[in-house]
């Protein structure tokens, strides 16, 4: 796992440029402090990477494909290719970075396993890897969220796994990682904590990012078989937290080539008071132990968010996106639940393939960017859309004619 160009590698004290670090309690600072010791040297090591290879072979199903989507194109006037994370097994990007932290976990010999979710594929995919390893677990996921992804709340119980609703704050993703924090806090010494996104205290975002960089190595050499070259003109993401981002970009992060245009949750629009647009009107700020971006009022109180999709419900983002957006190496832009629904119903009649909401937002820049009829363009399907059909078909009557 080759670290990214030293203009966007990670700190020795975990920052990103002024974005970072961990801002943790007194009590989970020896948990902190274990794993900034151990990662790298654990996830590098010859053994780690032996079996985590494997189970993304044979068990996950990777590689994922990079599929050339050739009506997207002519709609489009580019060359499309769809990393299809949603083929992986349980359905998302999720399973590589629950896979790797959850070996992490056993190699440290912890015996308990808690996690956050909010689309539910994180809470779904760490709920698989512990069944696979025989680790129980617990996955706090806000109440809303708990409604509107009932289908995965039950996938994750038929997995075994004990998902405690949220009833705090909004009951959305935030307040389900508020509480798995506190939950760790309570149990440090035997419990490790999985977290999904980009987020949270060093050295999680560079964790996450590190196991999930298994899209652009792949991408890497799946363009060099395609188009004779191992780099795209374009890179297409959806944000929330970051992860499937971060595992996009990380190999091209050093290439300034290619252009990096991520899609944020825009909600109802960024000045309606009912967004996720968290780079767009953030501010600086702490959250969930990393100085990040966060949306929040003048005397620092967090904002509640809101998007269409739970999965990009977040008011905060990972450090290295705050850090990407505050340098110009990334563009992102607002996707309103309506550019994102498009894109969905589009992406499926013209391709057959029914995305995630998240992966909607990343869908729906095609038409705010401006191509060149050879520019090769990658963007990763961070999921399927079988958690969201009851919110596509609420809508469906409004996009008949995609």
């Amino acid at each position: 796992m080759s670290a990214p160009s030293s203009s966007y590698r990670i700190a020795p004290d975990g920052f990103y440029g002024r974005f970072g670090g961990a801002y943790v309690s007194e009590v989970l600072r020896p948990a902190i402090a274990e794993l900034q010791a151990c990662y790298r040297e654990v996830i590098e090591s010859e053994a780690f990477q032996s079996e985590f290879q494997t189970l993304l072979r044979d068990y996950v199903g990777r590689p994922s494909p990079l599929y050339h989507a050739r009506r997207l194109s002519e709609r489009y006037g580019a060359r499309i290719y769809l990393k299809r994370e949603d083929l992986n097994h349980t359905g998302a990007h999720k399973i590589n970075n629950a896979i790797g932290q959850i070996l992490l976990a056993r190699t440290l010999g912890k015996t308990r396993i808690i996690a956050e979710t909010g689309a539910g594929q994180h809470g779904v995919a760490t709920a698989t890897a512990c069944a696979l390893m025989g680790m129980p677990c617990v996955i706090y996921m806000g109440a809303v969220d708990v409604e509107r992804q009932h289908v995965n709340v039950e996938r994750m119980k038929m997995l075994g796994a004990d998902v405690r609703p949220v009833q705090s704050g909004s009951r959305t993703l935030q307040d389900a990682v508020d509480t798995a924090i506190a939950d760790w806090a309570a149990h440090p010494a035997d419990t490790f904590y999985i977290i999904g996104s980009a987020v949270g205290p060093h050295p999680y975002p560079d964790l996450v990012a590190r196991l999930q960089s298994v899209i652009s190595k792949e991408v890497k050499a799946q363009l060099k078989a395609k188009e004779g070259r191992d780099y795209p003109d374009y890179l297409l993401a959806c944000i929330g937290g970051g992860s499937n981002a971060s595992g996009s970009i990380y190999h091209y992060l050093g290439t300034l080539g290619v252009r990096i245009v991520l899609g944020e949750a825009g909600g109802q629009g960024v000045e309606s008071g009912r967004t996720a647009a968290t780079i767009n009107i953030g501010s600086a700020g702490i959250l969930h132990g990393s100085r990040t971006l966060v949306m929040q009022d003048a005397e620092g109180r967090v904002i509640e968010p809101y998007s269409i999709s739970a999965g990009l419900d977040y008011p905060g983002i990972g450090p290295l996106f705050a850090h990407l957006a505050d340098t110009g190496r990334a563009t992102v832009l607002p996707i309103t639940d309506d550019e994102a629904l498009h894109a969905a119903f589009e992406l499926t009649r013209l391709e057959g393939i029914i995305p995630a909401l998240e992966s909607s937002h990343a869908l729906a820049l095609l038409p705010r960017c401006s191509f060149k009829s050879d520019d090769v363009v990658v963007l990763t399907v961070s999921g399927r859309g079988d958690k969201d059909i009851e919110t596509y078909l609420k809508h469906k009557s409004r996009f008949t004619d995609v």
